[in-house]
């Protein structure tokens, strides 16, 4: 049997956290199978989706390179198809007309609460064959009225549902739109899916759909439900708990493959390993060991993980990545040292790149900006011989090189007899404005011989000042 997957998302909102981890897994389960994973917009709901929100979900996925054999198809651009459908159903007498008022349904949902009776419709309509009529009217699925309904969850197990409990769905509003339920079941069985892996919040829908298959006398497929994400503080994940929008993911500096990564992590599991290559996920990916129980969404472990990455991927990997941020910025990188030069000394410094960005803008900017506070406590008049003599020394070097360099700094201490903190961090807060940076030497043969002597005679000149104010 070939296996078929798909992701299925509303264009509603933004592609979150949740949505991408179904995304991942029924793309791993199609990869590991040599199957077809298909990419389907569930649009239906008129109201609420946008093209802007559809343009999120494919920037998404291409962002996190997991790539669709199929679509995206549009629920909107099958309208005929679910009509012809529903036409079939009325022919064969497995769906009916029904002209219960809002007000009816009302009523009859306050008197079955009031008796403490499950709310379900009461198939007034059901047999009485109506023709259709200027009445408004929707349809109704006619679902069967005994037995069992039972399938075997890839995560959570056997499920049994007795048809008493299911009423007779809506599979077109009085509107002429056909409902989610019914257009999603038409859907699968047209993309002859084999496999539906999807949020724990549909295991209530799935009986009811599959008695829909079966009267269409279509394959039912399998079900692997996911449990759902939770925030740290144990509640469904939202935007209070930070970013939950992929891309938000990455403008703040995560690598996709590291959230890839983690969120393959977030409900299952393989032994104790915690780092996989995209590569491993498809070989070691298996439904049955996705576990029952939600999972929490923990950021220090996702920055944990992409700062592995950072630190491990190939410089000149991480370094396409980071330019992204860059340009966000309006930097222009050619001002500066290489990018594959600056991630090995900012990735163990830094969990993002975003955070690797932003400290590295000293780097491309002709005017360093001080911290004041760095400023007062390092650039005082004391040290202004020992950095004098450095800027003479380091201007007279032949070449700009970081064991060159080293050397200065070494001999211009010795010179004053200082350790080498007392030298390297005035130097340090005089050519980058920060008290932080790698290690003195490297950032002053990444920033370039030019724009080491412009900061450090600026630094000169302010301590000069400082020392005239006193």
């Amino acid at each position: 049997m070939a296996i078929r997957t798909r992701f299925a998302p509303s264009p509603t909102g933004f592609l979150h956290v949740g949505g991408v981890r179904t995304a991942l897994f029924s793309w791993l389960y199609a990869r590991r199978h040599q199957g077809k994973f298909i990419l389907r917009i569930e649009d239906t709901d008129r109201e609420r989706s946008t093209q802007e929100s559809v343009q999120a979900i494919l920037d998404g996925m291409a962002w996190l390179k997991m790539d669709f054999d199929e679509g995206p198809y549009f629920q909107t651009q099958r309208y005929e198809r679910y009509l012809e459908v529903v036409q079939r159903l009325l022919e064969e007498g497995k769906a009916y007309r029904c002209e219960c008022t809002r007000e009816r349904l009302e009523a009859l949902r306050e008197t079955q609460l009031a008796a403490k009776e499950k709310p379900r419709y009461d198939g007034r309509c059901r047999d009485k064959n109506l023709p259709e009529s200027d009445i408004p009217q929707v349809i109704r699925f006619k679902n069967p009225l005994a037995g069992m309904v039972s399938f075997t969850d890839e995560v959570y197990g056997d499920i049994h549902v007795s048809n008493e409990e299911l009423d007779d769905l809506i599979i077109l509003r009085s509107d002429g739109h056909p409902t989610y339920n019914f257009a999603v079941v038409i859907d699968d069985m047209d993309m002859q899916i084999t496999h539906v892996i999807r949020g724990d919040d549909h295991i209530n829908n799935t009986p009811r759909q599959i008695n829909l298959f079966k009267a269409l006398s279509a394959p039912v497929p399998v079900f692997a439900h996911l449990p759902m994400i939770l925030g740290e503080d144990g509640k469904r994940l939202s935007k209070r708990h930070g970013a939950v929008s992929v891309l938000q993911f990455k403008e703040d500096g995560i690598l996709p493959h590291a959230l890839l990564n983690y969120l393959v992590r977030l409900g299952w599991s393989y032994k104790d390993q915690e780092i996989f290559s995209v590569e491993e996920m498809i070989a070691k990916f298996d439904l049955k060991k996705i576990s029952r129980g939600a999972s929490s969404f923990n950021y220090e472990k996702l920055y944990w993980l992409n700062q592995h990455y950072q630190r491990t991927d190939p410089p000149e990997e991480v370094a396409k990545a980071l330019q992204w941020h860059f340009d966000m910025k309006g930097v222009d990188i050619r001002q500066g040292p290489f990018l594959k030069d600056l991630v090995p000394i900012q990735a163990e410094r830094c969990k993002t790149l975003e955070e690797i960005c932003k400290a590295s803008m000293y780097f491309f900017q002709d005017e360093v900006e001080y911290d004041e506070n760095a400023v007062k406590k390092y650039l005082r008049p004391v040290i202004y011989e020992p950095l004098k003599e450095l800027y003479e020394r380091l201007q007279q070097l032949s070449d700009w090189q970081r064991d060159l360099i080293q050397e200065v700094i070494n001999d211009v201490s010795a010179k004053f007899d200082l350790n080498m903190a007392k030298v390297a961090q005035p130097l340090r807060v005089a050519v980058t404005g920060s008290s932080t940076s790698p290690s003195i030497d490297m950032t002053l043969t990444l920033l370039g011989r030019k724009r080491v002597l412009t900061r450090l005679q600026e630094a000169l000149g302010r301590i000069k000042a400082r020392a005239a104010a006193q």
